[in-house]
């Protein structure tokens, strides 16, 4: 069929970067975006579950998906307007890196903090992803999606996606929007954010003292690869765990009791809180049952170090948040979205 393919009783231990060997009812891969209304209206499709998936990269399946996988593998980058900044309209299946990477290479600055994080385009803006101190969320000025509700293409702008720390319009409607492509706007020149999680340091490291947005990416890349370890390595999705925002007084209490816990006031007067500096102080990191483990070189990350089960991983996650509640009242949230019993 021209524009998707569709796949029964599909294999996802490939299609998600935790390598649970889960399975879809369904699977159906997409390469061209306008062909979406006709695939939505198979009755296979429409009368069950339906689960978008980009790289898998922010996904814990905890069993099999009973229903229609649908993998976004659209591809193209459209620069609409070019100037001291430019409007760039991107496909949602393209790869978040490459696109990154490519930015650079024409010579615009923003995503530079952004580069190496795994996913897509179109899961960019669902997650708002951020990293060393920025959020995609400054640079998109609209997502194109189709609405599943009014069976059409919208547009929505920045303020309507109501993006906020790790979150969206598109995670408190869940499976209404199916985003298609991205519109960013990136600048030319812009200030450099450097003064965040080691990257002056790293910079100083590399003889730089006059950064451009390059000299910022490579120095992300550096501090990545040596605290994060690579998912073609060993399975994880990147940081599990949000930094959890507090009140202030409970701030305020856990500095004057652990002096070196990092924090960051808001703008709301609470205050976010370092995961991983929890975690580790509740003695999780490098812990390990069977193959489902924490990460020895980041707290932050859950990690699959061969053929653990999604349950299995979702249960140490879960044993990990009890730990930290129980030792500093502190709730933790997962990043990833837990799809099956939980």
């Amino acid at each position: 069929m021209g524009g998707y393919t569709l796949i029964e009783n599909a294999s996802l231990a490939t299609r998600n970067t935790l390598r649970v060997d889960a399975r879809a009812t369904l699977l159906a891969e997409i390469r061209d975006a306008s062909k979406l209304p006709e695939l939505l209206d198979f009755p296979a499709v429409r009368n069950g579950r339906l689960l978008v998936l980009g790289e898998g990269s922010n996904m814990l399946f905890t069993g099999d998906f009973d229903g229609t996988v649908l993998a976004m593998e659209t591809r193209g980058v459209q620069v609409e307007s070019d100037g001291d900044s430019a409007r760039i309209a991107v496909a949602a299946g393209e790869r978040w890196d490459d696109f990154v990477r490519w930015t650079l290479g024409q010579g615009y600055a923003g995503l530079e903090n952004l580069i190496l994080i795994p996913g897509t385009v179109g899961a960019a803006p669902i997650q708002n992803i951020g990293a060393y101190g920025c959020e995609v969320a400054e640079f998109v000025e609209s997502v194109e999606a189709w609405d599943t509700r009014q069976h059409r293409v919208v547009t929505l702008d920045h303020a309507t996606c109501a993006f906020a720390y790790r979150d969206s319009l598109f995670k408190h409607e869940p499976g209404r929007y199916i985003v298609t492509a991205v519109r960013f706007v990136l600048p030319r020149h812009r200030a450099l954010r450097t003064d965040y999680a080691g990257i002056d340091e790293q910079l100083a490291r590399m003889g730089i003292d006059k950064p451009a947005p390059f000299h910022v990416a490579e120095a992300v890349v550096h501090l990545r690869t040596r605290k994060l370890p690579d998912p073609a390595v060993i399975g994880n999705a990147g940081s599990f765990f949000k930094n959890p925002i507090v009140d202030a007084a409970l701030a305020d209490a856990l500095k004057r009791e652990h002096p070196e816990l990092a924090a960051w006031p808001q703008a709301d007067g609470r205050c976010k809180l370092s995961a991983a500096w929890l975690i580790e102080a509740a003695g999780f990191k490098g812990f390990r049952e069977g193959d489902a483990g924490i990460s020895n070189r980041h707290a932050l990350v859950l990690v699959n170090h061969g053929h653990a089960t999604g349950p299995q991983l979702w249960a140490l996650a879960q044993q990990v948040m009890h730990g930290v509640h129980a030792r500093f009242g502190v709730e933790l949230e997962p990043e990833p979205v837990v799809i099956g019993a939980r």
